[in-house]
């Protein structure tokens, strides 16, 4: 099937990852299923530094069939279910170097009718504003995992430009030591779709 927006090239996900994370913000994420296609601007995002990074799930290079894609090139799709929810990270760093992006939050652009109905009885300005939130409201699930972000039917594509960017400590992740001060969790300044 031939993608409804034009996705970004493969060169984009070559960034390092501090970069991208920062890059990533104002891009389209946009998923196609056989209900109907939805996307979003993604508005917040999280940097997972691989091998010396306690808060990533590749800290001391682990290597398991959940974290194995991790491993591969740039611009993979990292979906792992926590709790009962889908989060959703772009594979970063160059191949071996098991670096990641979470996308944390997203502002609702298409498919506004499908999201609603996905994130049913919720207010439209908590349909997105969370890592879990957001899979559920585009239908990405576990099985998007190890696809590449350049091709149907999840893919990231162009969008704008941020005017603000801030940045701050990672949500979520106590008990990883100092590893939870580290600043890479950016969003787009202002932004109600931002989690927190």
């Amino acid at each position: 099937m031939e993608p409804r927006h034009q996705p970004l090239s493969i060169d984009f996900f070559y960034q390092p990852t501090i970069e991208l994370a920062r890059s990533l913000l104002g891009c389209l994420l946009v998923k196609e299923t056989a209900e109907g296609l939805a996307s979003g601007y993604i508005v917040e995002t999280e940097a997972y530094m691989g091998a010396g990074d306690r808060a990533a799930h590749s800290f001391g290079n682990r290597r398991t069939k959940r974290t194995e894609v991790m491993f591969g090139e740039p611009g993979r799709v990292y979906t792992y279910v926590m709790h009962t929810h889908t989060l959703i990270n772009v594979v970063s760093g160059e191949k071996n170097i098991p670096h990641a992006v979470l996308i944390r939050a997203i502002d609702p652009h298409e498919g506004l009718n499908l999201i609603e109905k996905r994130r049913k009885g919720r207010k439209r300005r908590e349909w997105t504003n969370g890592p879990g939130k957001l899979t559920e409201a585009l239908g990405i699930t576990r099985e998007d995992y190890g696809r590449l972000f350049t091709e149907w039917p999840l893919y990231i594509a162009p969008g704008y430009i941020p005017e603000s960017i801030s940045s701050g400590p990672r949500i979520g992740i106590e008990n990883t030591g100092e590893a939870r001060f580290h600043p890479w969790r950016f969003w787009v300044t202002g932004n109600s779709c931002v989690s927190r």
